[in-house]
């Protein structure tokens, strides 16, 4: 544990978890759709339904939707900042079964047509946890260089990944293989040490069956 885990996140705004959690939420939302997004139709479940407003979660979403982060001052303008730029938001409060209190669904749709459904929680002092993607569960946190590679659920994939992040000299912390069903779309996600170079990035989306790769850039 370090000092920040102790005094929380430097934000603008009420409640590390209504408020600075919510705008990463939004920010890595944005990180995963890799695009600038113009449409998100955001559900609230648990304590965000019930308090979020009043803690400005909503906007903090919003905010984070924009590529603010919490510390940003514009985030109680954000709902604004959001219209002039052309992003359509649409909230509603929401159900999910067994979701941790503080958890967004954002359905968001960029620019450029790209769409993506993500779930993720906001699990106090600021931090969150995406635990879906396209329906599929996950689990990781968008701190550290992160590797998510969607690809068909036959053999051969994690070998091409893992063989290319060797050849990089990228050494892996933590990595989770996910699947939606038996032969359908498979997931990895992988926590990395060093930054991935764009060439390497480029080499995995040319693979025959890797249908989309993710990459965000840590925190640290």
């Amino acid at each position: 544990m370090n000092i920040f885990d102790i005094l929380g996140p430097v934000m603008v705004g009420p409640s590390s978890s209504h408020t600075a959690g919510a705008v990463r939420i939004g920010y890595i939302t944005r990180s995963l759709l890799r695009g600038r997004p113009v449409k998100a139709s955001i559900g609230l479940h648990g304590s965000f339904a019930a308090t979020g407003k009043g803690h400005g979660t909503d906007r903090a979403l919003a905010a984070g939707l924009l590529g603010m982060r919490p510390d940003d001052m514009r985030i109680p303008d954000s709902l604004v900042l959001a219209r002039q730029e052309g992003l359509e938001l649409d909230f509603h409060n929401i159900q999910i079964s067994g979701a941790h209190p503080n958890t967004a669904l954002l359905n968001v749709v960029s620019e450029d047509g790209k769409a993506i459904e993500v779930q993720a929680s906001s699990v106090g002092g600021g931090r969150i946890m995406v635990n879906k993607l396209d329906g599929i569960i996950v689990n990781f946190s968008g701190e550290v260089h992160t590797l998510i590679v969607y690809n068909t659920d036959t053999p051969g994939y994690v070998a091409q990944v893992t063989g290319m992040l060797a050849g990089a000299s990228i050494n892996i912390a933590n990595m989770n293989l996910y699947r939606g069903k038996r032969g359908g779309c498979a997931v990895m996600v992988m926590e990395i040490d060093q930054p991935v170079p764009p060439e390497a990035l480029r080499w995995l989306e040319g693979r025959e069956g890797i249908t989309k790769v993710i990459y965000i850039e840590g925190e640290a």
